[in-house]
């Protein structure tokens, strides 16, 4: 949207495309899973690579670049469940190095999914098969999370993305300042692949910036740090929003939007590419809720003036096609037919009608002579 300009902060790209300056998001904020995440593990057919004698691996969905270094943090998401039982016990995000989880240094439990992540590219989805041994043991776990005793484990898993920090300064170890120039670092990579059409890389880096917000760390900010995070958590989400209608995914773009709005209810940006991935969907009272109001917000805004236009017409074109079907189905109203004229019968009224007017004027001259 080329005219509407960021209301939180002056946009990171110097040129916009039709969907507006592309400064804000992603699916992947801690609390909202991606929706393709199922409630059961998925049913996989992809071969099953064995990186350990205890773990296999499925992909469902393939990854790009790099695996991560020994000296990666990584970002991921997954579900667990007790084979046996098929019963979720986790889900939950994650931000850890891969080799400190095989080594046990976090928790012993994690040796078989570190095992997995550190097979996974940036993007990757997959299934991992682990064995008791490298799960929670013989004996299980009974407090939380609740997992029977010697039992098998499968976790669904996407690698979100990582970082590799030499220096040895993980997420956990970053000032406030630190997380949040990082944070921003990663969105102005994403600003470069979007310039380059690289939608889905640019995503994976928005993602990343938005693992740097996260609800805990949001949690604890106030003022001035608060509004400093946001100023680049939004524009992620809005970023990532921009890629997602390019791409046709329109209600994930809608749940970005929505992110940002619950943070801004007068976010214009926001507002502007809600009402576009809802017109895409046929949503058109919706969108067209959320360009009015966007439009009191930026009353000379002519992008938002052509969306609502363009559903104006829709809507006229819309009622001429159910006006035609409509009359297809009950046609045109029939013409009166004229009735044919009996003219036996119009010469036997007029031949009443006289001699009515005779009798009548024979009774009154009866009456004078009386």
């Amino acid at each position: 949207m080329e005219e509407v300009q960021e209301s939180q902060t002056p946009s990171s790209l110097g040129q916009e495309d039709e969907n507006g300056v592309i400064t804000e998001s992603s699916a992947f904020v801690k609390g909202e899973p991606e929706q393709e995440f199922s409630s059961n593990p998925p049913k996989v057919d992809s071969e099953a690579e064995v990186l350990h004698d205890k773990v296999t691996k499925q992909i469902i969905k393939e990854g790009h670049g790099q695996k991560p270094s020994k000296y990666s943090t990584c970002f991921f998401h997954y579900r667990a469940w007790s084979e046996k039982t098929q019963h979720k016990f986790e889900d939950t995000w994650q931000e850890q190095r891969p080799t400190e989880m095989v080594l046990g240094k976090e928790k012993k439990e994690m040796t078989g999914l570190g095992i997995g992540v550190a097979s996974m590219k940036a993007g990757e989805r997959a299934l991992l098969h682990v064995g008791w041994e490298l799960g929670y043991g013989e004996e299980g776990s009974f407090s939380f999370p609740n997992v029977p005793p010697m039992a098998d484990l499968v976790y669904e898993v996407e690698l979100i993305g990582f970082d590799e920090t030499k220096e040895g300064k993980a997420r956990s170890d970053m000032t406030v300042e630190e997380r949040i120039g990082a944070a921003d670092r990663r969105k102005m990579d994403g600003n470069a692949l979007y310039q380059d059409g690289k939608l889905e890389e640019a995503m994976q880096q928005y993602e990343m910036a938005i693992a740097y917000m996260g609800d805990d760390f949001m949690f604890q900010l106030f003022g001035k740090y608060r509004d400093m995070a946001l100023a680049v958590k939004n524009p992620s989400h809005l970023n990532t929003a921009a890629c997602l209608i390019k791409l046709n995914r329109y209600e994930e773009a809608i749940g970005q939007c929505t992110i940002v709005l619950g943070e801004d209810e007068n976010n214009v940006k926001a507002l502007f590419r809600r009402g576009k991935a809802r017109a895409a969907l046929g949503q058109t009272d919706a969108a067209k809720e959320d360009f009015l109001k966007a439009r009191k917000y930026a009353p000379e805004d002519k992008a938002i003036a052509k969306e609502l236009r363009l559903l104006a017409e829709h809507d006229k074109a819309v009622y001429q096609k159910q006006k035609e079907i409509y009359k297809g189905i009950f046609g045109p109203r029939p013409e009166p037919v004229p009735k044919r004229r009996n003219w036996l019968i119009l010469i036997w009224q007029w031949l009443l009608s006289v001699f009515y007017r005779l009798l009548t004027l024979f009774k009154r001259e009866s009456h004078k002579s009386d």
